[in-house]
């Protein structure tokens, strides 16, 4: 009797599943019928339609046979699982699509005399963006400097000390507040306060780095608060009771544990502002030069050169053009590589969970 219910059992687990390639065939064909149903209705090539009309046929055909092969169950799973990669690959369509155009657009002006001269006195072809690269680094270093240590002594006060402290509620408050505020503020807040000090039309690279830094601190703020969080309050207690003070359980415990989360949002911190372009305008000023002091005279930076080329181009438009997409794939190699520094750090310095 408990031979039979096992074979019984394992005949049904092992029959009624739709073949492996099943998946595959029906893609195909949904592709067909929704190129041709799309011809019919527009008369001509749509790929937005004919993806649209594709993706439907495929989730009803899957769900049909699904439903007659595999029953009610399987066929939900399926269909859950159908819908889950159709939003992840529909969100792949905006990111795949800019950087193809960057990388289509920028690549004739991706050469050696773009990043080794400047726009000083050129008009026309020629020239490069190495006076927006280096203002770029400049400016972001200088506000990184400035927002990571701050970020991050307000991050471990409001996770470590700021249980039920008013002051923690109210610092909580304001990070919130500024995490929404326009950029074109923190612009305006750098000019203004540089103006106070030096006068009025005080342009340089470190006060863009004060405008960035306004943006950065309450992304870095909230990001290490919730990865200090999480980690778990089991280890902290195990360094109190072999009798460590808090601040060196905060210091070789704590961050150890959260420094892989940490970087990342640092990263993501760095990420949010190096694009940034209307504080940058309002408080770094604009140059064709290189300069190298950020404490005078106006800097430029890669978004306010890739606007600038774009907005104002000269009679022949396609140089600008040209360096402007330039500048735009320059930008989005700049972020990965930060983002693949970030990665290499972290995992360089995370806690060894091995034995």
């Amino acid at each position: 009797m408990t031979t039979l219910i096992s074979q019984r059992a394992g005949s049904e687990l092992t029959s009624g599943r739709l073949p492996k390639a099943t998946t595959w065939v029906a893609l195909a064909a949904s592709a067909v019928l929704g190129f041709a149903v799309a011809a019919l209705i527009t008369g001509g090539n749509n790929p937005a339609l004919t993806t649209l009309i594709a993706f439907v046929l495929f989730l009803v055909v899957m769900e049909v046979a699904a439903r007659v092969v595999e029953g009610p169950r399987q066929a939900s799973d399926r269909r859950a699982k159908n819908l889950i990669v159709g939003a992840f690959l529909l969100a792949l369509v905006p990111l795949v699509s800019v950087i193809w155009e960057a990388v289509s657009q920028g690549l004739p002006r991706f050469d050696l005399l773009f990043f080794t001269s400047s726009m000083r006195n050129v008009v026309g072809e020629g020239g490069g963006a190495v006076h927006a690269i280096y203002g770029t680094l400049y400016m972001t270093g200088m506000a990184t400097l400035i927002s990571v240590p701050i970020g991050l002594l307000t991050a471990i006060f409001l996770a470590e000390y700021g249980a039920g402290n008013r002051l923690a509620k109210s610092i909580t408050f304001f990070v919130d507040v500024m995490t929404g505020i326009p950029s074109i503020v923190a612009g305006l807040f750098a000019y203004s306060l540089t103006s106070m000090l030096l006068g009025p039309g005080a342009k340089f690279g470190f006060s863009g780095s004060i405008a960035l830094s306004v943006l950065m601190i309450p992304v870095v703020v909230r990001s290490c608060e919730e990865l200090l969080r999480l980690v778990p309050n089991e280890l902290r207690e195990a360094a109190y009771a072999l009798g460590v003070p808090k601040w060196l359980t905060i210091l070789r415990v704590v961050i150890p544990t959260a420094i892989s989360g940490l970087i990342s949002g640092v990263i993501l911190s760095i990420a949010r502002v190096i694009g940034e372009t209307a504080p940058l305008l309002i408080a770094a000023g604009f140059t064709a030069s290189l300069n190298n002091n950020l404490f005078a005279n106006p800097m430029m930076t890669l978004p306010v050169f890739v606007y600038d080329s774009y907005a104002h181009p000269g009679v022949d438009t396609q140089p600008y053009w040209d360096r402007a997409w330039a500048g735009a794939l320059t930008l989005i190699l700049i972020v990965m590589l930060l983002n693949l520094i970030g990665r290499l750090i972290a995992r360089r310095f995370a806690p060894k969970t091995g034995r």
